[in-house]
């Protein structure tokens, strides 16, 4: 379904990428020329809406640009893929060129179910530097009565492992270095009272970053990475980063799988 094209540019600002890495608690490194770690891309090619063009969860209305109108009012990025051809240079402009493959409907066991697939291709200095497919799904407003569903129990064969906690003050810094307004990672009132959950609730995206600089560490720089959101994790709560061979998940501290990926070299 590709009927539509959206192209943005930017400047990769050195200083949003070194902003990052202290909130992440690294040092500083990042300067002009310098190669960008895998995802960091997420801090650029900000779409900033009016006010009157922004939803009630603080993301801009569906049916606007790329992502259609499919009637459900929650929106959750499920998972992705990268293909890594080249880094992506700090300080240099770039281009990303976006189109929506696919949008579906269908019934879960929650209820209606909206599956939405954007494809990114990242460019700069005339070359394709990343492709991304982003897989987001949109559902109905819990029932006050609706069951929460079970979620996957994680494994517990990991050969490394690294223990991440977030806070509130983290889940702020990454909404504004990315100019996401999505309020269940700021506003605890809208996510525990309109969203149903338990607390704030981790990116999605941030969770993938930790994992794709874990595995970049242990196993070099990276060709693929993939990911798939299996429960949310609460701002709150202690997280395990694991890894066996080229697979990585997160593991909630009820031992519950929130994340898994997988990796290649």
């Amino acid at each position: 379904m590709e009927t539509q094209t959206e192209t943005q540019r930017d400047v990769l600002d050195p200083a949003r990428a070194a902003a990052f890495q202290v909130a992440l608690g690294q040092v500083p490194l990042i300067s002009a020329g310098s190669a960008l770690p895998p995802f960091f891309h997420q801090l650029y090619f900000w779409s900033p809406q009016p006010p009157d063009r922004l939803g009630r969860d603080g993301h801009p209305l569906v049916g606007q640009g790329l992502i259609p109108d499919m009637g459900l009012p929650r929106r959750m990025w499920a998972g992705g893929r990268l293909e890594f051809h080249t880094p992506l240079i700090a300080g240099t402009g770039a281009e990303r060129r976006s189109v929506c493959e696919s949008a579906t409907a269908k019934t879960g066991r929650t209820g209606p179910l909206a599956f939405v697939t954007l494809r990114h291709e990242y460019w700069q200095n005339g070359a394709l530097c990343l492709t991304e497919w982003q897989d987001l799904v949109y559902r109905e407003d819990p029932a006050p009565d609706a069951r929460v569903p079970t979620p996957p129990v994680a494994r517990t064969d990991e050969t490394d492992q690294r223990e991440v906690e977030f806070d509130s003050t983290l889940l702020f810094r990454y909404s504004a270095l990315t100019f996401n307004g999505h309020r269940i990672h700021y506003d605890l009132d809208y996510a525990r009272d309109v969203e149903g959950y338990g607390g704030l609730v981790v990116h999605g995206p941030l969770l993938a970053q930790h994992l794709m600089l874990m595995a970049e560490d242990l196993m070099g720089p990276l060709r693929q990475f993939s990911f798939r959101a299996s429960s949310p994790l609460m701002h709150y709560e202690t997280a395990t980063l694991c890894r066996a061979g080229s697979d990585l998940w997160v593991r909630g501290p009820d031992g519950r799988q929130c994340m898994q990926a997988v990796a290649l070299t």
